[in-house]
């Protein structure tokens, strides 16, 4: 939802021309023939919005505003560029710098607009190339390098890329050491163990280790690669806190229903003790995490024929427009994890009923895509539902400027990488036609995802091939069941303490 001191979305600013992207604002400033740097032979503008014309006929990109310096205290001069970002979204790039002090200060920030849900990114680098991945991180984004054991909280934006992000924060770091020697040498020898891991890793000499940006509201993105494989980037969104929209700003929900009257969950007249009845909708209220606002929450337990019974919800904001739709699996933790490949070789294949649980990773080989685990969320559809959405999200994301399209707004992108990633779409979308055979593999280490059989439920369907696998350490770890004890436990019980 747009913030509530931004009275204009971003998609409405696009249209205006104010945010334009780099290279289209570039060229206008690029030398012609006349000698003019992209004006038009009558010395006016030819675009809206980014670039303006001086009273001495010079085109002006940036808006210049005289600001007072915070070191010197004399005035200083803040330059702003309203742009967009390949990949991302609108955003305002702004510098500082005065001429008295030589002091200089730079920074970005989101264009207004709020994500409704906040975002996560896991980009786990392994090679010299990844150093040279964007990186946005927003004013309301913590930044962790986990194996250095290294938080960064919210503060100041930052457009840059991992090795820029990473020798900041060294440097930063850096600064006061030799007061710390003298005053606190065990800090002093921390902090110098960090500053001197950090250093290995811009040499190249700590593969593999991770980055993760956190940002609630939704304003912060690390840039994917199509090369990469199941495990390198990762992507989560997730509903924020009370807390968290507290301090992003946004307004307590006032008309709140009580939280002791919202345990129910069902029908009116049923009790908290009754059993969900299957093919029943039921509703509860809830909160929109969008605007804050309250909304209804629908829910219905669907038996799916020889598999299990599955939940669906689906939430719909009528104040914002927010939906949100998701699958629950339940049933015990099997004791291995299960691995389908479904091969489509007909548009009939196209409509099987699939069913992708949160913990399930896609993987299609022939159209080199690959989904890591929890990117969808839960999803019951059909193969052309799923692939269907799995090109959207991308689409919107890889190509998302002003402009539009795969042919304008995406001008940062190299010219190898657009022939790549259209030519990837293009099988994708040859794929949902029922053009391009190709296989689906689902790899679930909770066993809850389900492809439907086009035999009877008793034979083997030839198209299909599904296995059990053990689940690696990783999986474990990541699905918290190593720490899980479902045996013995009231044995540990402190003495005195009676079992219940």
């Amino acid at each position: 939802m747009p913030a509530p001191e931004e009275p204009a979305n971003s998609a409405t600013a696009s249209s205006n021309g104010i945010f334009q992207p780099i290279g289209q604002v570039a060229s206008q400033l690029a030398p012609t023939a006349n000698g003019t740097n992209g004006a038009n032979a009558n010395g006016t503008n030819g675009t809206n919005g980014a670039a303006h014309t001086t009273d001495q006929g010079d085109e002006k990109v940036v808006d210049e505003i005289e600001s007072l310096c915070m070191n010197c205290h004399e005035n200083g001069t803040t330059r702003m560029l309203l742009t967009s970002i390949p990949y991302f979204r609108e955003v305002i790039l702004m510098s500082f710098s005065c001429d008295k002090c030589g002091f200089s200060n730079s920074e970005i920030q989101s264009a207004g607009t709020i994500q409704p849900r906040g975002s996560s990114y896991l980009l786990r680098l392994t090679e010299m190339a990844d150093f040279e991945r964007q990186v946005v991180k927003s004013d309301t984004a913590v930044v962790k390098f986990i194996e250095l054991d290294l938080e960064v909280p919210a503060g100041r934006g930052q457009l840059t890329n991992v090795e820029g992000l990473l020798t900041t924060i060294l440097d930063d770091l850096a600064l006061g050491q030799d007061a710390r020697r003298e005053q606190a040498p065990q800090v002093y020898s921390r902090i110098d163990e960090i500053i001197q891991k950090g250093r290995a890793m811009l040499a190249g000499e700590a593969f593999p280790f991770r980055l993760s940006v956190d940002d609630p509201a939704g304003n912060s993105w690390i840039t994917p690669n199509m090369r990469d494989g199941i495990g390198k980037w990762e992507k989560h969104e997730y509903a924020r806190t009370p807390e968290q929209n507290e301090a992003l700003g946004l307004a307590a929900n006032a008309g709140a229903t009580d939280p002791g009257s919202a345990g129910g969950g069902g029908a009116p007249g049923d009790d908290d003790d009754d059993d969900i009845i299957p093919d029943q909708v039921y509703e509860f209220p809830a909160t929109c995490p969008g605007c804050m606002h309250p909304c209804t929450t629908k829910m219905k337990m669907v038996d799916i024929p020889h598999f299990k019974a599955v939940v669906l919800m689906s939430t719909v904001c009528a104040d914002c427009g927010y939906r949100s739709n998701d699958v629950k699996t339940g049933g015990a933790v099997p004791a291995q994890g299960r691995r389908i490949a479904l091969r489509v070789e007909s548009a009939e294949d196209l409509a099987r009923d699939i069913l992708k649980s949160e913990s399930c990773a896609l993987e299609c080989p022939e159209l080199s895509l690959q989904v890591n685990p929890g990117t969808l969320g839960g999803r019951f559809t059909t193969v052309e539902g799923l692939l269907t959405q799995v090109r959207d999200d991308l689409h919107s994301q890889i190509f998302q400027a002003a402009g539009g399209g795969e042919g304008g707004g995406d001008d940062s992108l190299p010219a190898e990488d657009r022939a790549r990633w259209s030519a990837f779409f293009a099988d994708l979308d040859a794929a949902i036609r029922g053009d391009k055979k190709f296989t689906v593999v689902l790899t679930d280490p909770l066993a809850a995802s389900y492809v439907q059989k086009a035999v009877d439920p008793d034979q083997d369907d030839p198209q299909i091939t599904a296995e059990d696998y053990d689940r690696t350490d990783q999986e474990e770890e990541d699905l918290g069941l190593r720490d899980m004890k479902v045996e013995g436990y009231a044995e540990a019980a402190p003495s005195g303490v009676p079992e219940t």
